[in-house]
């Protein structure tokens, strides 16, 4: 006689897969999902799809780092040769043969058109990491100079495309690395203050820099050109500025509470350039004012402290300097993102994570996610 087995319900065969997912990070990217979904439905009203299809990309970048979770790190640390090794021969095809769109060639045809920079977001801190993992308790100065070159190359093939504002995700999420890996104060505070000071020079000679066909070498013409609208954009108030001003004016026209929700008139009357994209803190700020702002940043804040929490409490160093330079990666995103927005910064194509609109930039965020989550349910697993 047969023995027949009932199999147990799908939240009891689901349960081992759930168990160790890090409640507090789940939150907070719960919270700014939601605020993202929110000021999406407003900025994007009268783009048709743009609510629906934020959604949608919310759903994969979940599904994404659902699967990425259950990759132990040490299966994650395998990775990390073959997809830098990838990710750069990529970024050498985009160089030769690659698909020319706008002025700049960053796309390349695989069967399928890919932008190659977008894997090096997550490949760079892998291979990074798997570098630092290899050499642990023997680092040598000469190791360092080789994370550097591991970094350069790659962010030299980006900016050339060019990308500034990949680049600058790429070169932060290696810079971390390097750092967290214990590099010397001694080589961090000089080229600190190097940039300290080109910057003091750059606002008080920014009349005779940014006098017209003065010629920056080391920058691309669309490069220095939103340097100089950064330090004046009312030179070209309907041309270049624009961006910056209607930012500017979209912010402080919220005040403290904000207009209310769909209540924004720079933003329905259009006035806020890409408000659903690169520009949707404008449209957050006008409509939920600074009181909206406030709470907003505080998410960033917590996601990011639990980030450097799962990083501090991991049990390899692989997985301390990846937690840690994917925290990090969160913590550029918001930043260059509010701070282009509000005038302090270059306008660069940085998104701001899980409120702009964008399938690319969230599977990233999913991938990130996926891989923090990794490494706190690894963690946990381990105290169990």
């Amino acid at each position: 006689m047969s023995a027949v087995f009932e199999k147990p319900p799908i939240w009891q065969r689901a349960t081992p897969m759930l168990q160790g997912f890090d409640g507090p990070l789940a939150f907070a990217v719960f919270l700014l999902a939601c605020a993202g979904l929110l000021v999406m439905y407003s900025s994007g009203f009268d783009h048709g799809t743009r609510f629906r299809d934020h959604g949608r990309n919310m759903l994969i970048a979940a599904s994404i780092m659902f699967v990425v979770a259950q990759i132990p790190p040490q299966r994650l640390m395998s990775f990390a040769v073959p997809l830098y090794t990838i990710g750069v021969a990529l970024l050498v095809a985009v160089a030769v043969f690659g698909i020319a769109k706008k002025g700049a060639r960053r796309w390349v045809n695989v069967g399928v058109v890919i932008q190659p920079s977008e894997i090096m977001k997550i490949a760079m801190p892998l291979m990074l990491a798997w570098w630092f993992q290899k050499r642990e308790g023997q680092l040598r100065p000469l190791d360092y100079g080789m994370a550097v070159l591991i970094l350069i190359a790659p962010v030299g093939l980006i900016m050339k495309q060019p990308d500034l504002g990949t680049s600058l995700l790429v070169l932060a999420a290696g810079l971390s690395v390097i750092f967290f890996a214990g590099l010397s104060w001694k080589l961090i505070v000089p080229p600190l203050v190097v940039g300290l000071v080109a910057v003091i020079l750059l606002v008080v000679f920014e009349g005779q820099l940014c006098a017209p066909g003065n010629r920056w070498p080391i920058l691309h013409d669309y490069q220095q050109q939103r340097i100089c609208t950064l330090l004046d954009p009312t030179k070209d108030p309907l041309g270049k500025g624009f961006h910056i001003i209607q930012g500017m004016i979209a912010i402080g026209s919220g005040g403290v509470l904000g207009k209310g929700f769909m209540q924004g008139t720079q933003t329905h009357l259009e006035f806020i350039p890409e408000r659903t994209t690169d520009f949707i803190f404008a449209a957050f700020s006008e409509e939920f004012g600074l009181v909206g702002n406030l709470c907003l940043i505080a998410g960033f804040i917590f996601l990011i402290l639990r980030g450097l929490a799962i990083a501090l409490e991991a049990s390899t160093l692989f997985s301390r300097l990846l937690a840690g330079a994917i925290t990090m990666i969160f913590f550029t995103y918001a930043f260059v993102n509010m701070g282009m927005v509000s005038g302090i910064l270059p306008v660069v194509g940085v998104p701001l994570p899980f409120i702009s609109y964008g399938g690319t930039a969230m599977v990233t965020l999913g991938l990130g996610l996926g891989i923090l989550m990794s490494i706190a349910k690894a963690k946990r697993l381990v105290q169990t």
